[in-house]
């Protein structure tokens, strides 16, 4: 068996990016505190052929790769920019090749980073409805970042993160009960 994963997809579309910065971070963190194997991806990374994709069997090898990881992964941390008070559209469309069955019961942290408090509930507005949407196991707390929580793309809010921990805290919790009722299977 492949080593579990976290992957982290994040809905920003220029580099550098506080969205990806803060979505990487969470990333590199589960997988210290779980031993697991990570990657963090971002519109970038999947390229040109998103924009035409109707379909995931017309994304090219480059963005079908990403695809199959965000599927795949055994925890996924998604964050996106906030725009007119929601996701990247780009963010959305990814998510809309993805098969409405592939993320059931997947543990997923939702984080999303914006110019200021007016966005902030871009994590429970939209996020969360859009990983219900798949039956994704949306962790209980989500995490919003605003401009004035970076210092040059580094968080730096106490507040922020001791969020961030309790999202950690929620991680935690997921990965015990999975393996709990993995060895009650078997």
């Amino acid at each position: 068996m492949a080593n579990p994963t976290v992957v982290g997809f994040s809905g920003n579309f220029t580099r550098p990016s506080k969205t990806r910065g803060f979505v990487d971070q969470i990333v590199k963190e589960i997988a210290r505190r779980h031993g697991l194997a990570a990657s963090t991806h971002d519109i970038l990374d999947v390229g040109p052929s998103l924009a035409n994709a109707k379909w995931s069997r017309e994304l090219d090898a480059q963005a079908k790769d990403v695809l199959d990881r965000v599927v795949g992964a055994d925890i996924l941390v998604v964050g996106s920019p906030t725009y007119k008070g929601s996701y990247t559209g780009l963010f959305k469309h990814f998510f809309d090749l993805v098969d409405p069955t592939a993320l059931r019961g997947k543990p997923v942290v939702l984080l999303a980073t914006g110019g200021g408090d007016r966005h902030a509930l871009i994590v429970e507005h939209q996020l969360r409805p859009l990983f219900s949407f798949f039956e994704a196991l949306s962790l209980p707390t989500a995490v919003y970042a605003s401009d004035r929580d970076f210092v040059d793309g580094i968080l730096v809010s106490d507040t922020i993160k001791a969020r961030v921990e309790l999202a950690l805290d929620d991680v935690e919790a997921a990965v015990s009960r999975r393996a709990q009722a993995r060895a009650v299977a078997q």
